[in-house]
């Protein structure tokens, strides 16, 4: 089957492909609240458990169970994470690759999701997309949205899964056949919005939080690396200003994860709605006919 053939009475489906759990609060949440609140039926895949994160929530520094069991941890936080945003949400099975820091860069740990083969790593992803046969699949560009290992292969994962999924042939002993008819890569860390947001704080008279970050996009190293900025240009923004504090409600649930006073919770959601009330996206590729720029995620397919 694909995406295409839908009933006028079958309710929408979207999927949204992130690495750990926290992500979805970070990217998309407000978007997936508002479209769960609409109708349409939403699921997050995470692809590990977070079980090599380290405790960034200063209060929770030294508490037993994360320090004992962070992916237990992390489980308990997804769940509550899930039914703040009105979502369901699934785990793929992996397991965390943790962010090498060091120079030379440490090797990676054996068995994590980063070292999977392609095609061990992207089957549980195309038996879910057979089974909950999304319209529309979400995930990170080719840089991950940032270079975590985990990121990057979250993407390569997503993009096998959108183009193997309607395929009978490939994949076999995962599901009938499903195709999507849209794939969209997150745009969270769009230079505009933080743009936006800072000279906006700068004429209310406030401090930005954002001027590190936009200073780190303008400088370029002694090898001329920059700060990684998305090459695909932005199609698609979901106005959701509304479920900001929803958004907001899902990081808090990520306690080991989000510190509550810290760089996420710097701008107040009415100075976001007021500045940018969108969630911004990339449209990769359409089996529908759809008009760009949209505002809805679902073009072509209502």
């Amino acid at each position: 089957m694909n995406g295409n053939e839908r009933t006028a009475a079958e309710p929408l489906r979207l999927l949204a492909v992130h690495a750990h759990p926290d992500d979805e609060a970070s990217k998309g949440a407000a978007m997936m609240a508002s479209y769960a609140a609409a109708g349409v039926e939403v699921m997050v895949a995470t692809c590990t458990g977070g079980e090599r994160g380290d405790i960034q929530n200063p209060a929770l520094l030294g508490a037993p169970h994360p320090s004992r069991d962070m992916g237990g941890a992390r489980r308990l936080e997804m769940a509550n994470a899930a039914n703040i945003l009105g979502i369901s949400q699934q785990w793929l099975g992996f397991t965390d690759s943790g962010l090498p820091e060091g120079d030379p860069l440490p090797e990676l740990p054996a068995n994590c999701f980063a070292l999977k083969p392609l095609e061990i790593a992207a089957a549980p992803l195309v038996r879910l997309v057979r089974r909950f046969r999304p319209h529309v699949i979400i995930s990170y560009d080719e840089n991950g949205g940032y270079p975590h290992p985990d990121h990057i292969m979250a993407h390569k994962i997503t993009v096998e899964a959108f183009n193997a999924a309607g395929d009978p042939d490939l994949y076999p002993g995962t599901g009938e056949a499903w195709e999507p008819s849209k794939l969209y890569y997150d745009l969270a860390f769009n230079p505009q919005r933080f743009r936006a947001l800072h000279f906006a704080l700068e004429e209310a008279g406030l401090t930005s939080p954002y001027a590190e970050r936009l200073a780190a996009w303008l400088e370029t190293d002694s090898e001329g690396h920059s700060m990684p900025v998305s090459k695909h240009p932005t199609t698609t923004q979901i106005d959701c200003g509304d479920y900001f504090e929803k958004r907001d409600d899902a990081l808090r649930a990520h306690a080991t994860q989000v510190d509550p006073d810290g760089f996420f919770f710097a701008v107040s959601p009415a100075m976001q709605r007021k500045v940018w009330p969108w969630e911004d996206y990339s449209l990769i590729s359409s089996r529908v006919p759809t008009a760009l720029p949209e505002s809805d995620l679902f073009a072509g397919l209502r």
